[in-house]
């Protein structure tokens, strides 16, 4: 198989309804353009460790453990592409599905994924916790502590985002990761952001 001339690395929390967008976005420019997507798993939990935040976020920040510890579980028991079936069993879930009940759809994605029942074990474990930080370390490092999920390295080069909704279809999807890349490819290009002025549009 020859090889992909556009690799993008993507980090994600399954948690994340942006991050969710920007997948549903990614897979349309596997449609149009010649790229080679790489998934990887990153942790709000891990990056608001020791932040002050609101009763309500701490306690989102604490139920966020269980899914990416399940993911890292995942990967390691059957390799990298064991993630992306079981992100987008859960991803589907939570975002247009509308399920808060974290732990019960990290069991049925596993079933629907094809994988090990017994991966939820993982759930409540901290067994996986150190794999999980490097992972989350890999992507984060890339792009400083003051940005979210997700992140994506375009041939290399990582930002935060884009941040985009509703996820951009067919060729539109492709000119956007056009753009991207041309970013990517400027010397000393760091950012460019507006206010978003709605919500992720499942």
């Amino acid at each position: 198989m020859p090889a992909t001339t556009n690799i993008a690395d993507f980090w994600f929390d399954p948690m994340c309804p942006w991050a969710w967008m920007t997948s549903r976005w990614m897979d349309e420019v596997t449609r149009v353009r010649d790229i080679d997507v790489r998934w990887h798993v990153m942790s709000l939990s891990v990056l608001n460790e020791g932040r002050e935040l609101d009763e309500k976020y701490t306690e989102l920040m604490r139920e966020g453990w269980g899914a990416v510890r399940v993911l890292i579980a995942a990967q390691q028991r059957h390799g990298a592409a064991a993630l992306k079936p079981l992100y987008d069993e859960m991803g589907t879930r939570l975002h247009p599905g509308g399920r808060s009940d974290r732990k019960q759809v990290t069991i049925e994605a596993l079933a629907d994924a094809g994988l090990d029942a017994d991966l939820i074990d993982a759930y409540d474990s901290t067994e996986y916790d150190e794999a999980l930080r490097t992972s989350h370390s890999e992507g984060i490092r890339q792009v400083g502590e003051d940005v979210g999920t997700p992140v994506v390295a375009f041939n290399g080069v990582a930002f935060f985002g884009p941040v985009v909704t509703p996820a951009p279809k067919g060729e539109d999807a492709g000119r956007l990761w056009d753009g991207c890349v041309l970013v990517a490819s400027t010397p000393g290009f760091f950012e460019l952001k507006r206010t978003r002025t709605e919500g992720p549009q499942f």
